[in-house]
């Protein structure tokens, strides 16, 4: 005699990699791709979740163009709907030196023209860190908090 099963609501799991040239304008089109993902999964154009997304996205895509790039590699995006929150992944395939992580991005001088990318995601994440990667490379992971998503469904409604 088996026991009645408990009937469970289906979890999908919601995960967007894609990889991109990198050039400026595999950067420009990742950042699209990642807010009409988030659109799709509920995170609509124009909400606070969404315009930060597209922030962190153009940063961090920025960032592994000019300074992880390595000639005939791409570079990674990853975009995942988790508990509560959008984690937002960008991996490079360029070794050596790391980017500062949280709590040590040093400020930009006020005439600088380079030098905010990683002060705008350390002031827009929630939480962010940098990763080694394997094969060669790192990852820089950053999420955005999403207030009254539910933490199996990621919607607001809970359905």
């Amino acid at each position: 005699m088996t026991a009645p099963s408990t009937p469970r609501r289906p979890v999908t799991v919601r995960v967007f990699t894609q990889r991109f040239s990198a050039t400026p304008r595999g950067a420009r089109l990742a950042r699209h791709l990642a807010l009409d993902q988030l659109h799709t999964w509920g995170v609509p154009h124009g909400t606070d979740a969404s315009d930060t997304a597209a922030v962190i996205v153009a940063e961090l895509a920025a960032n592994a163009v000019t300074h992880g790039r390595v000639p005939g590699r791409d570079f990674e995006l990853r975009l995942s709907l988790v508990t509560g929150s959008v984690r937002v992944e960008v991996s490079d395939t360029r070794d050596g030196t790391r980017p500062p992580g949280p709590g040590a991005v040093p400020p930009a001088a006020p005439l600088d023209e380079h030098g905010r990318g990683l002060v705008l995601v350390e002031a827009l994440a929630a939480r962010w860190e940098v990763l080694d990667r394997e094969p060669p490379g790192k990852t820089v992971r950053a999420e955005i908090d999403l207030p009254g998503r539910s933490a199996l469904t990621g919607r607001a409604d809970g359905r």
